[in-house]
């Protein structure tokens, strides 16, 4: 597990992410987030590995994207990415501007319609040796 990593100043901005590493789409776009500004103030804990937060069993931070806020609050879905994206200076406004209604509601029936696609990724990279 990686050392814990500072906190920016947005209490907002994630602390700690969770994802699926044995999803190739998942593995894909953390990678991307990882070589961001803003990336080494984030714990990245891969879920697939056994880093689950206490709060909630493996399969559920299995099933769903999850991020610890620097508040403390663990947040789920789009929520977490806006969590995420408040940890990039680049990212930060937009985060901000999407972090109210309607745009969460949007934001959060998007990432649902993903949920039911996302098995097929997973069986996909499987396929090919779990490469995305």
């Amino acid at each position: 597990m990686e050392q814990d990593r500072a906190t920016p100043n947005d209490p907002a901005a994630a602390a700690e992410v969770f994802y699926d590493g044995g999803c190739p789409l998942c593995r894909a776009e953390i990678a991307q987030y990882r070589r961001m500004r803003g990336a080494e103030t984030i714990g990245w804990r891969d879920v697939s590995a056994g880093e689950a937060p206490a709060e909630i069993t493996p399969e559920l931070a299995l099933a769903r994207f999850h991020a610890r806020r620097g508040d403390g609050e663990l947040v789920s879905g789009f929520r977490a990415f806006l969590a995420v994206w408040r940890a990039n200076p680049r990212l930060a406004p937009a985060a901000r501007l999407l972090d109210r209604a309607p745009f969460t509601w949007a934001g959060e029936a998007a990432y649902r319609l993903f949920l039911r696609v996302r098995p097929l990724w997973r069986r996909q990279g499987a396929g090919r040796g779990g490469i995305a």
